[in-house]
């Protein structure tokens, strides 16, 4: 099922890529049981990433660079005693409590969820919507990269729009607070935006968010933002149990992208992502 996942999102360009590099006998368009296996080659991440100095943006889709290093970091942290772990800007200590981060991505849904979370944020929307309020229709300005504007547009838009506002949300803080966590934790949240997105936590979070850093707020919005999706999404849907694994075990996908970050994604996430 993972592998038609994948089809719908590689080009064909990508599609003759993972053709080449794997098995150049086959036809341009592979069995979708065998996408992961091309994807997870080592002869592709070659491909792709084994000329310094050539931005591997030039020779694949977004969706399928960031699925091969999902895969690469899948890879890593099979064979990791430990990982330099994120524990606040500019910090880094030694952890060696790796099977959580190993059992999160040896998950194949969840390996393709962070793949496509990482691609949407190559291009962004913002934009404006009409929402009734007392004084009237007032015009009200979001942005895919600003919390405190989609807790906003949650409120206003339709309970039937409401589900896909709040997956956006989650997806937001996993990847500020997994792709951009020293900027997350120290600039994204003003004293006054703060308060806002306090608000939108429930009264015992509220009580213990007082002297909290970014990190912690993004991963409480989060969680619930997740679980507000998940229950609106038909249980037999492809990503309904992941977004509730997501609700439940928030800080392992983060510490995944923090990996993913610091090993693979540092010295080119502000080109390819150009956020933060």
């Amino acid at each position: 099922m993972v592998g038609r996942l994948y089809l719908e999102h590689l080009s064909d360009a990508d599609l003759a890529l993972l053709s080449s590099a794997g098995e150049p006998a086959r036809a341009v368009h592979p069995d979708p049981e065998r996408i992961e296996a091309l994807i997870d080659s080592p002869a592709l991440f070659r491909v792709l990433f084994g000329t310094p100095g050539r931005d591997p943006l030039l020779r694949a889709s977004p969706f399928l660079l960031f699925a091969v290093l999902i895969h690469r970091a899948t890879r890593d942290l099979g064979a990791a005693s430990f990982v330099e772990e994120w524990v606040g800007p500019r910090q880094r200590v030694p952890v060696f409590d790796v099977a959580g981060l190993r059992e999160f991505g040896a998950d194949p849904l969840r390996r393709f969820f962070l793949a496509e979370l990482l691609a949407s944020y190559t291009h962004v929307t913002s934009g404006s919507v009409l929402v009734q309020t007392t004084r009237g229709w007032r015009r009200r300005r979001f942005s895919e990269l600003d919390p405190v504007r989609l807790v906003e547009l949650a409120e206003a838009v339709p309970d039937v729009e409401r589900p896909s506002v709040y997956r956006r949300l989650g997806d937001l803080s996993l990847f500020l607070s997994g792709i951009f966590p020293d900027y997350a934790a120290e600039q994204l949240v003003a004293e006054r935006q703060r308060h806002r997105l306090e608000r939108a936590l429930a009264a015992a979070d509220r009580e213990r968010a007082e002297h909290r850093d970014g990190i912690w707020l993004l991963e409480q919005l989060g969680r619930r933002a997740y679980r507000a999706a998940q229950q609106a999404t038909d249980r037999s849907a492809a990503m309904a149990g992941v977004l509730a694994e997501l609700s439940e075990n928030f800080a392992i996908a983060r510490r995944v992208l923090n990996f993913v970050t610091d090993r693979y994604l540092f010295p080119m996430r502000q080109r390819w992502f150009g956020a933060g």
